[in-house]
């Protein structure tokens, strides 16, 4: 089955030109020579239209490649991004009987049965479900989401395919193994069949309608969940301009630098604050609406992080905002990206050569995308290890800078990133922090702390009657492990004193 896939793939690319696209975008000399080679392929539509068209004729992963290049306006030509960008919410629907077909699956009733009014023709179709108005029997206006038949059938062959290749390619090349291509793939595919289950989809927009209910910034729908399955979810039907219409933003009076601006301080208030990201911020999934804020669709796709990650990304982010390279190479040594001999001022002396050049400058001068390939190659002199789940918050942070560098490419992203970290930062190691943290962590020292005795005992009575040199190194592991439970005994202790003297203290929960 796989074989017959790449088939498919490669008969696909080569009936759509695509191979003499890339030469001829990669300036080659041989693009002409395979077009005149292979005359009798019809080349009359525009080379844009014809990339859009192969894209979706392969599929949902191959549209969601396509979205993510269409924000890429600094690595693409203009035509290709213009057209690209219709793969963001105008790929091909499937027909109204399929649409009211899957509604009755998913409710066991006709549409006009569960919804006072049902459009059957949707209003945005994307890769992987298309999205329809409707109305429920209380009179609020919603939108429908309704998963593509059979979609998991196609997705499922080519994430097969992506395995196979990623194999190969850790088999045959040395950086496939350090950048963890399979690690990676497996990544992506979790991301991408998540999506395909609109409960999950509507519990992600759940918790992100939780993260922002009092934010100025961002609204996001409410879940009907009555009427949710795993083929259809009904949420808030949200008003608003797409932020792609820049046009049509100024004219009704939004400040665009504003924005832009807005932007990047919601994506980094999910990423540190909450570790909970949407992960599929193309413009297509993006309105703003009368009152001047952000409202999202889409949540198929979201991100995760743990404390580990955010702290040390907070901390490189912030290391690189203050041109501190040394902290970043030390980082990086310090995590175990790098390997453990790896010379922190020869590291260091390498991220400066790929950063310093980008600081002070407006995004628009500023390309990630290229930035983002030195640090690959840098990466590769050093062996940094690729981190599979910070994938999709680096391809999150493409799609940032893609949409802020529509709305304002004269954005400092630096900047106005910067007092937001630096902030966030103090929270985690301040006054407030510390107590934070001993009242999230009482509960379990409570518990654990009377075990302490029975633990030392156990380790007592377990030491083996062996010749001297053996017993020799259990009293000296013994003793390492005593002075560790004394500290920690010393620690608890004082924890605790801590925690009591807050509680005990109004002024310090001022």
């Amino acid at each position: 089955m796989r074989f017959f896939r790449l088939i498919k793939i490669l008969f696909t690319a080569n009936r759509h030109g695509l191979d003499v696209m890339a030469l001829t975008l990669a300036h080659s000399g041989a693009a002409r020579f395979l077009a005149a080679l292979c005359f009798w392929r019809d080349f009359s539509a525009p080379r844009a239209q014809r990339l859009r068209c192969a894209l979706e004729e392969l599929g949902p992963i191959f549209v969601k490649f396509g979205q993510m290049l269409s924000t890429r306006r600094d690595l693409l030509p203009v035509d290709l991004a213009d057209e690209l960008s219709r793969l963001q919410d105008q790929a091909p629907p499937f027909a109204p009987e399929t649409a009211l077909a899957e509604v009755f699956r998913a409710y066991g009733r006709p549409a006009h049965e569960v919804f006072t009014a049902f459009n059957p023709v949707p209003v945005a179709s994307a890769s992987v479900a298309q999205v329809h108005f409707a109305t429920l029997p209380d009179g609020r206006e919603v939108a429908v989401k309704i998963l593509r038949p059979d979609v998991e059938t196609v997705i499922e062959k080519d994430l097969a395919l992506m395995d196979t290749a990623a194999n190969l390619l850790e088999r045959v090349w040395d950086d496939g193994r350090r950048l963890k291509a399979r690690q990676v793939v497996a990544e992506f595919a979790r991301y991408l069949r998540d999506e395909l289950d609109l409960m999950r989809e509507a519990a992600n927009c759940a918790q992100l309608r939780r993260n922002f209910s009092d934010s100025p910034l961002l609204v996001i729908p409410e879940v009907y969940w009555e009427w949710c399955s795993p083929s259809v979810m009904v949420m808030e039907r949200m008003q608003g301009t797409p932020i792609s219409r820049i046009a049509a933003l100024r004219a009704e009076g939004h400040d665009l630098s504003r924005l832009a601006a807005a932007g990047v301080e919601i994506f980094f208030t999910q990423v540190f604050r909450d570790g909970f990201f949407h992960a599929d911020m193309h413009p297509g999934n993006i309105f703003v609406r009368d009152d001047g804020r952000y409202a999202l669709l889409d949540f198929g796709i979201v991100g995760t992080l743990t404390e580990n990650d955010k702290n040390y990304l907070a901390q490189n982010f912030l290391a690189f905002f203050r041109r501190d390279y040394k902290k970043v190479a030390e980082n990086h040594v310090e995590s175990g990206w790098v390997p453990a001999g790896t010379r922190v001022e020869e590291f260091e002396a390498a991220i400066r050569a790929v950063c310093e050049p980008i600081f002070d400058r407006p995004l628009i001068e500023i390309s990630f995308g290229k930035l983002l390939l030195r640090l690959f190659q840098t990466s590769r002199r050093f062996n940094v290890e690729i981190q599979p789940q910070l994938i999709m918050l680096q391809k999150t942070l493409l799609n940032i800078e893609g949409l802020g560098r529509q709305l304002d490419p004269g954005l400092d992203l630096w900047q106005t990133a910067k007092p937001f970290l630096e902030r966030w930062m103090s929270e985690q190691v301040g006054w407030r922090a510390l107590m934070r943290n001993i009242r999230a962590e009482a509960p379990r020292w409570a518990r654990e702390l009377p075990r302490l005795p029975r633990l030392l005992h156990q380790a007592l009575a377990a030491i083996p009657l062996a010749g001297s040199s053996e017993m020799e190194k259990t009293v000296r592991a013994l003793k390492t492990e005593r002075r560790r439970l004394r500290r920690l005994l010393w620690m608890e202790g004082a924890a605790l004193l801590a925690l009591f003297l807050w509680l005990a203290a109004p002024w310090a929960r001022g």
